[in-house]
Formats: structure tokens, sequence, C-alpha cells
């Protein structure tokens, strides 16, 4: 493009977002002036800007991941609060799956989502009731014999 090509471009893309401005906001006559230079010399200023790429932001874990396990709790280190399971808190507060949560802070593919006294107090209370263990083959029931089927009921006139 050239410079006309340009500049009427901008002149028109301009003109399009201050009309739609003013459609849905009150501004005074003598203020239309300068938001549209304003507008027309954002536009003109986008292309010729340099590009400055964001420095990696570098984490900053609540706490050392060391101390982020103990035996009654886990400590999130999105935000430094306590939780006997994570995966709950870290899905609805931070949008991380377990697996998310592990890469973006760089933890072993082990690390647990789920405190150690709390998972042992659950795999106690699973066994106690009987979960994971085969049911004893059971002599099959004698069927009983299929219920006859009602007769349809008579039309009231």
């Amino acid at each position: 493009m050239d410079d006309q090509d340009s500049n009427d471009f901008l002149a028109e893309n301009a003109a399009q977002i201050v009309s739609a401005f003013v459609a849905h906001n009150s501004i005074s006559s003598a203020e239309l002036p300068n938001l549209i230079k304003a507008v027309h010399a954002a536009l003109a200023s986008l292309g010729t800007q340099p590009v400055v790429e964001a420095a990696p932001k570098q984490l900053v874990p609540a706490v050392s991941v060391k101390r982020s396990i103990t035996p009654d709790y886990l400590i999130c280190l999105e935000n430094g609060q306590k939780f006997k399971s994570l995966k709950r808190h870290l899905m609805s507060k931070h949008g991380l799956t377990p697996d998310e949560y592990r890469k973006k802070w760089d933890l072993p593919y082990d690390y647990p989502m789920v405190a150690p006294n709390y998972a042992q107090t659950r795999s106690a209370m699973a066994k106690e009731i009987g979960l994971g263990r085969a049911k004893p083959a059971e002599a099959p029931a004698a069927k009983e014999p299929a219920r006859k089927a009602r007769a349809p009921r008579a039309k009231k006139a």
C-alpha cells in the first residue's frame, strides 16, 4: 500500500470506530474532533511500534515444593491454601488439571494430589466396607416364575 491508500484505510477505520463509539456513548461536538484524531493516531501507530516480547514470568510458589506436602494436608503452590485433596480446588479456582499443575510447577509425575494421612484413612475405610474385593461366588438362587401380564383395563364409557 502506498501512503495515500494507507491514509484512506486508516481514515475509514477511524470513522467506523468513532461512529460505533458515538452511537453508544454521549459525547459533545467539541470533543468529537479530538476523539477522531486520537483514534486515527492510535491506528497509525499500530504497525510502527516494535513488538516487545514479554520476558517469561518467573513462577514463585507460595511455599517450597518440599514444604507443600505434609502428612495431614497439601499446600497449593498457586495460593498457599491447605487442602486434603487438591484436584477439585485446582480445577475450580485455577482451571488446571493435576497434570497441568505438575507441569506448570515442574513437579514429578508422582507428586500427590491427596494428603498421605487422608489417603490412608480413606483406604482403611474402603477396605473395612469391602471395596476392592471380589464378591464370593454364591449359588444361583432359583428363579421365581414370571408374573402373568395383566389384562388391559376396560374403557369407561
